[in-house]
């Protein structure tokens, strides 16, 4: 999705004095194929990510601690990401948490998809979902009713609406649900009807049929991870904190400054100190500033490699050949909040290459 108007180093700084408080163990770096418009993001952990995360336990937040940074919901991570995740995963599994899970009202309600193992092996009807990177992806599961059914829901925006796969459900046991897919349809914002999704549920045959085990349900009702009959694991959140929602938004190329506005506006809500930026090595996942063909304005725009956090300075790092460097030194200073007319960003620029 192109985004419009360019911004400089002035939105970059608005953005890193509200996302780098308090660090993480890691920083989490863009997949292999990143977006073209991409956000120098490290990772955080501020009060307002403490506070929308009071009701996880440890080994939860482990588990969305190992998912942050993780674009296309696995698809897109790195062996070591994965090892992490599932072994997050796996230490869930063994805990205790919601009894009999599919017996339970905490079950019920919309969950997004976080994290998906294993999609190739995804059923036809199931790769709709499992393999969409650029849309948010959602699953609907109502048990207690006249007409029990569990939906995959493909969001594609606000704006334009999403598409609903919807399945026949009955309980099994305490911890699976047995489905089959029999009814689809798209729901767009500008038409007053649905539009049929063309799919031949019954002649699929067992491709439309499935089953999905719940692992582990959290007593808090807001985290779920299911294994499906092909294999694939799926981890599912009802709430997802800021720094999720962000990623997630950078991840789809959707409504990124809304998520980035969203996320400022909410850290200046439960912050009340003047954030700092902090020094270490930050990479560039997402920029509202669009790429151009030229190497040395990219670099030079702080659109390519790391960025360098130190002593006051900021240093744009660029390798460009093997053993070939390009970089760019400028120093900054902060608005402050307290005289919001003060200065943004002073830069005394110099580049150099080296080898």
């Amino acid at each position: 999705m192109a985004v419009a108007a360019q911004v400089g180093a002035a939105t970059y700084l608005n953005v890193w004095r509200n996302l780098a408080l308090n660090p993480p163990p890691s920083l989490f770096k863009p997949s292999a194929n990143p977006n073209p418009n991409r956000l120098t993001l490290h990772i955080c952990r501020c009060s307002l990510v403490n506070e929308q995360q009071a009701s996880f336990t440890e080994q939860e937040k482990r588990l969305i601690d190992a998912l942050i940074g993780i674009q296309g919901r696995g698809r897109s991570a790195s062996s070591n990401q994965l090892n992490d995740a599932e072994r997050a995963v796996q230490v869930l599994e063994g805990q205790e948490g919601m009894p009999d899970p599919t017996s339970s009202d905490l079950i019920e309600g919309r969950w997004q998809l976080m994290f998906t193992t294993r999609p190739g092996t995804a059923s036809p009807i199931q790769r709709t979902f499992v393999g969409v990177e650029f849309f948010s992806v959602f699953q609907e599961v109502y048990l207690r009713t006249n007409d029990p059914r569990v939906s995959n829901i493909v969001k594609f925006s606000d704006s334009i609406g999403e598409l609903k796969v919807e399945a026949a459900a009955s309980i099994k046991d305490g911890t699976r649900i047995i489905f089959q897919f029999d009814r689809a349809a798209f729901s767009f914002k500008f038409l007053p009807f649905k539009v049929p999704y063309p799919v031949p549920f019954r002649l699929l045959g067992d491709e439309a049929k499935g089953w999905l085990d719940t692992t582990y349900l959290s007593r808090s009702g807001n985290l779920r991870i299911s294994r499906g009959n092909k294999g694939t694991t799926f981890v599912l959140q009802k709430k997802t904190d800021p720094r999720q929602k962000l990623l997630a938004a950078i991840s789809t190329g959707t409504e990124v400054r809304e998520a980035i506005d969203e996320f400022i506006s909410l850290s200046k809500s439960v912050s009340k100190d003047e954030p700092v930026l902090l020094e270490g090595e930050w990479q560039m996942i997402w920029s509202s500033q669009l790429e151009t063909d030229s190497w040395i304005e990219n670099a030079g725009n702080g659109l390519m490699g790391s960025q360098i956090v130190k002593n006051g300075q900021m240093k744009f790092s660029v390798n460009i050949l093997p053993g070939v460097r390009f970089s760019m030194i400028g120093k900054f200073v902060f608005r402050s909040s307290v005289n919001p007319n003060a200065e943004i960003i002073k830069l005394r620029k110099s580049a150099a290459m080296s080898l």
